[in-house]
């Protein structure tokens, strides 16, 4: 069990994460290659991941130098997910390559007590080997995470939506009670189902919430309490539909959408909205706004979620590409 202690200064400084952390969607990403659990939400990541290993070159990168560094466990180094990597994935890279020789045995050592650690892993101190590893991190990034990227900030932009009417609503408190399943707020502690038993006290310096496509059950933090608190915490994944971006110009459910109502509500999604809001939007009825959502959650163009009373509505990748289409034909998609 994780125990997070907050005080009133670190309810306002709570933060979520505007964009994935490129080196935690890694690390992530490789335990999900570690474990069957929650498969079925990457079924289509994971088929194209697993014949990207079979490829001698980069199979072998993750296996003999990735996976052994980023375990399946309690604890794997912490300089491989440094905070500057919030800043995009070439911040992260150089904060890896400075990191002082010094914490990088202390960490490693750290990884050998618990699950055990590579016998060549110590030589990371060194210049020449932190560079290699570098350059596998960007290329299992490059080639596994960035071609799901759209799809992955759509995600987190939804989530984003949401936790902002969440504070709105109820404030940071409830932010932090609706996280997931697995984690329970009862002011002024955070607990949640961790490998370890462990407590984080924040101390005023607030914490940066950041979720993760490829995270999946148990949150993520630092195993070292005096980093900059983040938590590492899994999107709620439901089966996706199978519509394709190739399927644009065909089946029936994007034919129905060549409407003027169903553009305008489309529009009125981007924002994120409930389904009243819809309505308000398109000047129809909130059981006409209802059908019409429907209809475009059907055609894969957007997601609902329940919040609170009200169900909110966001975006796909699909229906942001296709209303980016329509903005640059000059306006929504009309029709009869």
């Amino acid at each position: 069990m994780l125990r997070i202690h907050f005080t009133d200064a670190d309810l306002v400084r709570t933060r979520v994460a505007a964009a994935p952390d490129p080196l935690w969607e890694i690390s992530a990403s490789l335990h999900r290659l570690q474990s069957r659990h929650g498969r079925w939400a990457y079924a289509d990541w994971f088929r194209a991941t697993r014949s990207r290993l079979n490829s001698d070159d980069f199979g072998r990168i993750v296996r003999t130098m990735l996976l052994p560094l980023m375990p399946r466990a309690a604890y794997f180094p912490d300089f491989l997910t440094p905070p500057e990597a919030s800043e995009g994935l070439d911040a992260g890279l150089e904060a890896i390559l400075a990191t002082p020789p010094r914490r990088i045995l202390d960490e490693v050592h750290l990884l050998d007590r618990g699950s055990g650690a590579p016998d060549w892993a110590p030589r990371l101190a060194e210049p020449e080997l932190r560079k290699e590893l570098v350059a596998a991190l960007r290329s299992y990034h490059d080639t596994v995470i960035a071609p799901h990227t759209e799809r992955i900030q759509a995600r987190i932009e939804a989530e984003r939506t949401t936790r902002a009417r969440t504070v709105l609503d109820g404030g940071a408190g409830a932010v932090l009670d609706g996280l997931g399943p697995t984690l329970r707020w009862r002011p002024p502690v955070l607990h949640t189902v961790y490998p370890e038993d462990r407590d984080l006290h924040l101390n005023g310096r607030g914490i940066l919430l950041v979720p993760s496509y490829f995270c999946w059950g148990n949150p993520v933090t630092f195993g070292d309490n005096t980093l900059e608190p983040v938590l590492i915490y899994a999107l709620n994944h439901e089966p996706h539909p199978t519509t394709l971006p190739g399927d644009l110009g065909s089946g029936a459910a994007l034919a129905a959408l060549l409407g003027r109502t169903r553009s305008i509500v489309l529009r009125a999604v981007a924002l994120g909205a409930t389904t009243s809001e819809l309505a308000r939007a398109a000047g129809v009825s909130a059981s006409s706004a209802s059908q019409h959502a429907t209809a475009l959650r059907d055609a894969g163009l957007i997601t609902s979620r329940r919040h609170a009373s009200s169900v909110l509505h966001s975006l796909t990748p699909l229906g942001a590409a296709l209303l980016r289409a329509g903005t640059t034909a000059g306006g929504a998609p009309s029709g009869a």
